[in-house]
Parts: C-alpha cells; structure tokens; sequence
C-alpha cells in the first residue's frame, strides 16, 4: 500500500509537471529540466505500481497459504461430530476454491481500494482548490452515482453468497457420485446421477450470472455518473469563464482532473465488487474454521500414560456410560447405563446383534464422540483428563470399513509408526497373514494403491489394516468385525493373531462370526444399548437366550448341517419377476446365470482398474 501511494503521488505530480513544461516553453527557456522531471515522474509511476502489483501478488499468495493451512488443521482436529454434519464436497469447495478468493478479498481488492482511494482524494483536494463551485457540482453527480453503485455492491454481496453456496452443493454432489462410482455403474444410474448433478450445476450457473450481471452494472453506473459531471462542469464552467469568474486556464485544469478521476472512480467500485465477493467466501471459510476442535476443554491434570499399562488397574472400565447420537431421543440412545470391565491382558469379544451400540462403544474409547454420562477408565485414570495422544498413542483401532489410503503398501503400513523398523513391520505383516500376498506383488511393499485402497481385495485390505495397528504395537487393540472379509483360512490364521496378541496386551473384538471369538477370555453380549450379560462361551451358551440363538445359527451353519445352500431360481427372487420384462435371450429360465470358461484374469493391482476385464476365455 506504501508503495502505492508513492505512485498515486508520481501520477498526481504529472498535470502539475505538464503545466510547468508548457509554462517553459512559452517563456523560450530550456526544456531540459521539465522533460527530465517528468521522464522520472513517468519511471517512477511505472516502477512503484510494478513493485505495488508484485508485493500485492505476493501477499495474496501467502495469505491462501495461512487460510488454507489453518484451515486444513482445524478440519483435521476437528470433532467427529461436527466434520460429519459438513458434506464432504462442500468442504472441498470450500478450502480449495473459497481460500482462493479470499486472496482477491484481502490482498488485491483491498490494494486496489486503498490505493486508488487515495488517487480521489488527493484528486477531489485539488479540484476544491482549483474551483470549489464546481467541485461541488461535480460531487453531486459522483454522489448519487456512487449510492447507486453501493447498492448494487450489496446486493452484489448477497448474490455471491448464493453463487458459492451452490458452487459448494454442486462439489458436494460430484463427491457423492466419485465416491461411489462402482455402485453407480452397478446400478445402472449414470443417467440419472448425470440429470441430478446438471441440476445443481444449473443451479450453481444461474446464479453465477446474476453475479455477472450486478458486477457488469457498476461500472456503467460509474461511468454515467462521471459523464453527467463532466457534461455539467463544462456548461456551467463555460458559463463562469463567460461572466468572468473563472479563468479558462482552472476550467481546462478542472476537465483534466476530473478526466483523472475516471479511471480511479470505476476501479475502486470493482473493487467493491471483488471485495464483497471474497467476502462471501470468507465468511463461507470461516464457518467451517469455527468447527469445534478436540482436546479444548478443560481438564484435570493427571500424569501420562507411557508404555504398557500397570497390570492391577485394568485396561478399560466403562461405569454407567450412556450416549446418543445427535437427534436421537433418550428413550433411543446407543448406549444406555454400559458398564463392563477388560483386563490388560487376553481377548474380550463384544456381540449382539446390529444397532446394538457395539461401534459406538470403540468410538467412546477413542474419544471421537463425548460422553453423555458415566466415565470412561483407561488404566484406571479417566479418558477424558488424559491428552490426546496418550489415549489414542495406547489404543490401536481397526474400523470397521478398512480404511485405507492412496500411497503405497509401506505408507499405510506405518502410518501410525512412521519410523517402524524393517523387522517389525515384516513382523506385523506375518501376524496378519499378508506376506504372501505382498510377495506376490511386483513391487512388494512399494506397490501403489489407488483411493480407498484399491489394488487390494476388500480381505486384503482389512488384513493390511490389521497389520497397520499392530506395528503401532498398542497396549489396547480395538477391532472392529475385523474378520468380516476374511475366508475360513484365514479367519483360522487369524484366531491363532488374537491368541498370540492377547498374551501381550488386551484386544477388544466385535465378533462379525461368533467363530473367532469362540475361545475368548470373556465376552460381552450388547443388546439395545445395554450390557445384556458377559461370561465365556460355555457359559453363556447355557444361561443367554440371544447369546446361544446369535452362536447356535451361526455355528450350525458353519458346520454345514443345515446342508447345502439353495440358491433360488431367477424367477423366483421376486415376487414381480415377471414385472422386470427382461427380453427372453438375456436370461433363459434353463441356463445358468454365470458360465465362467476358463477365464483368466489379472488381479485388481496388476490391472490398475476397479473393474478388471478379463485376459482370456469367456464369461
């Protein structure tokens, strides 16, 4: 801004400079130092704004750095509960495209209202000096000119508001689809997702025109404004040099002032305009800066946990826990009065059936959500009066959706212990029972995953998730269904894992197959929020009605005495099969659904593909 108004100062001495140049002339004097006084007036000009535009270029870019970095910390310690209530899309919008408009608004819009701002007042004090008559003429064309203006600024404003709210819907509809383009194909729904995301891109264009079209008004409405004063000036100054009261010297020096201004005058309410726009997108980044953020609360200071926990304290307590999720009424909550106890060592298996609150229970544990009642104990001391990264540093978590990330096997490896050595993670790898497929992959280890992690199979990569949380090497091991895409081999392998992992710390397991879990230390049945009864298998095979009804079908099934399953005919999978008109030579009523014929295929990392075409034979 300083350098700037050194160049407001160059342009506003050029008339003067003009003026002394022809005063030397018509005295037959020596043109060189006039000349020479505005050929530095004209470097000068060019040079301050030539700084001003590189120091205003260079502002705006690190002001987006600052936003944006800022702002992706505070969505990355946000609280759970707040991120989810955010579409996704929308803060996508919202950090990438809305950070780059706060640079308009804070850097360039801002320069360039300051700036020439000055250039009209310092213009405006020279033309009171020169006649203060039409001065005053003159600003009352500028005047209502310029209320005109303001009002098309503010309504501007809330245009623009519009335009980046559906610019942030129509982001939050892309991601929608993009993160689940397979189930789209599936579906067969590319039409109508394609109709639904050009209604809101229409939504998005619509008001983005009525953006334009109050940003294209204030400039003429400037421009008419100073026209109407440069036509009054000239006819009532004509008339005042007539009568005397003013020399034509001060009208011609008036004009080119006022032609001074134009340019200015139309700058600095484009400016307005830009300003009002980036102030939409501020606001916009703000709201999602204003996401509460974990660890803000007060609490009491307790020492930090620090390695294994003490034996004699217990690894998890819950007493009387009771919590519900945004919107859910008390009679409904997920988990009502849970109390329960898991020891430091040994496995404790959590069942029930769906809704029970059996993932709410790890969420608690991890703090992603904050209790409603009771108390959580973590190694005897209240989770809630323990840092962060001390609960979350002693707890390894294996969700239950497998998540994993763009980047290599290694990456998602040692995510959580990024300076994991060789050995452990080769360890990490056999107790999960993936060596053999990281073997098998050309570039072992380095192979590159794609978003959500595919390459893998959906076993591959809850086994890969598995091995991640062990080379954390926790003193609580959460896993949730863990077991859910594992075949029966693996599911075997995978029981000896938990035996030789709970004789080092303790894991807590929700059981997707009561098999895994058959010989654990202790198991926990949920049922509505509530702990129904605890006990091991024996046990509560004898005394819990929904205990030995959730065991008993599933092991009877798994033992194969129920025989082989049926797999009903086409027509017979609904009840308005005969509804779905497909044409006869899709399906025949005599053939089977699926011929495969020696098909021979690539797997998903070695395609490179969700969908993978097969190399030879016939489907």
């Amino acid at each position: 801004m300083l350098l700037g108004l050194l160049g407001v100062v160059a342009s506003l001495a050029q008339p003067y400079a003009i003026g002394k140049l022809i005063e030397t002339a018509e005295l037959d004097q020596s043109l060189a130092g006039p000349i020479a006084l505005l050929v530095v007036l004209f470097c000068a000009d060019a040079a301050f704004s030539s700084l001003q535009a590189y120091a205003i270029g260079r502002t705006g870019e690190n002001i987006v750095f600052d936003v944006r970095r800022n702002l992706i910390e505070r969505l990355v310690r946000a609280e759970l509960t707040s991120v989810n209530k955010q579409p996704q899309g929308d803060i996508l919008t919202r950090t990438v495209t809305d950070t780059s408009l706060v640079k308009i608004a804070l850097s360039q819009s801002l320069a360039q209202l300051f700036i020439n701002g000055a250039t009209i007042i310092g213009g405006v004090a020279l033309m009171f000096a020169i006649d203060i008559w039409l001065m005053l003429i003159t600003l009352a064309c500028l005047g209502v000119a310029s209320l005109v203006s303001i009002g098309l600024a503010r309504k501007l404003r809330q245009v623009a508001v519009q335009n980046r709210e559906d610019t942030g819907a129509f982001g939050t509809e892309v991601q929608r689809v993009l993160s689940a383009l397979p189930t789209v194909k599936a579906s067969r729904a590319e039409d109508r997702e394609l109709l639904r995301i050009g209604q809101q891109a229409h939504l998005a264009r619509t008001s983005g025109i009525r953006v334009n079209a109050f940003n294209a008004l204030l400039m003429p409405s400037m421009n008419v404004g100073t026209q109407a004063a440069l036509a009054i000036v000239v006819g009532v100054g004509m008339t005042r040099v007539a009568g005397g009261a003013m020399s034509i010297a001060d009208l011609t020096a008036f004009v080119m002032y006022l032609f001074h201004l134009v340019s200015p005058l139309v700058l600095f309410f484009m400016a307005i305009g830009q300003f009002v726009q980036g102030r939409a997108a501020v606001q916009r980044v703000d709201g999602l800066a204003a996401l509460p953020q974990e660890g803000q609360e007060e609490r009491v200071q307790q020492p930090a946990l620090v390695g294994s926990l003490i034996q004699d304290r217990g690894a998890i307590e819950f007493h009387n826990v009771r919590f519900g999720y945004d919107g859910q009424s008390a009679d409904a909550n997920a988990l009502a009065g849970v109390s329960f106890h898991v020891p430091t060592r040994g496995l404790t298996a959590i069942v029930g059936p769906s809704g029970a609150g059996k993932t709410t229970l790890f969420q608690l544990i991890e703090r992603f959500y904050r209790l409603d009642g009771g108390r959580i104990l973590l190694g005897g001391q209240n989770i809630e009066a323990l840092p962060l990264d001390t609960v979350r540093g002693l707890v390894g978590y294996v969700q239950q959706d497998s998540a994993t990330m763009r980047g290599t096997i290694r990456e998602n490896l040692t995510y959580a212990n990024p300076e994991a050595a060789e050995a452990d993670i080769r360890e990490a790898v056999e107790m999960a029972g993936l060596s053999d497929v990281i073997q098998g992959l050309p570039q072992g280890l380095d192979t590159d995953l794609g978003d959500q992690g595919s390459g893998l199979s959906g076993g591959q990569r809850q086994r890969l998730c598995i091995a991640r949380t062990l080379l954390q090497k926790p003193a609580i091991t959460l896993l949730d269904e863990a077991t859910s895409h594992l075949d029966s081999d693996s599911e075997r392998d995978f029981r000896q894992v938990l035996q030789r992992i709970s004789r080092h710390c303790a894991v807590v397991a929700i059981a997707h197959r009561i098999s895994t879990v058959i010989d654990a230390d202790q198991i926990v049945v949920l049922e509505n929020g509530r702990v129904r009864a605890t006990g091991v298998h024996d046990d509560l095979m004898e005394r819990d009605d929904l205990y030995r009804r959730l065991a008993g079908s599933q092991l009877h099934a798994e033992s194969g005495l129920v025989g082989e399953p049926v797999i009903p005919r086409l027509e017979q999978q609904h009840p308005a099969y005969e509804a779905f008109e497909y044409p006869p030579q899709q399906l025949r009523p005599d053939a089977d659904a699926f011929q495969p014929q020696s098909a021979e295929g690539t797997s998903d990392v070695q395609a490179g593909q969700q969908f993978p075409e097969p190399v030879g034979g016939t489907i």
